[in-house]
């Protein structure tokens, strides 16, 4: 049976590897110049989220983009 002292360490450990994987994901988009632009697009927006989620595989030769079209209005 888990106790309470090692329920919440476990989670505190699980808070800190998701912490520290989201800034290696945010270092990898700036690394990349993703926040230079102040052009912003649903694809941009796409692919900087979706570096930043990746995290550490964009540094083992993950290079995610998203390309997304906004619905056209009817004629």
């Amino acid at each position: 049976m888990r106790t309470r002292r090692a329920s919440a360490t476990r989670s505190r450990a699980l808070t800190i590897v998701i912490v520290v994987w989201l800034v290696i994901g945010f270092a990898a988009a700036a690394q990349r110049h993703y926040f230079a632009s102040s052009r912003t697009s649903c694809a941009k927006v796409g692919t900087v989220l979706v570096t930043i989620v990746a995290g550490p595989l964009n540094y083992i030769g993950a290079n995610p983009k998203i390309d997304c079209s906004t619905p056209q209005p009817s004629r």
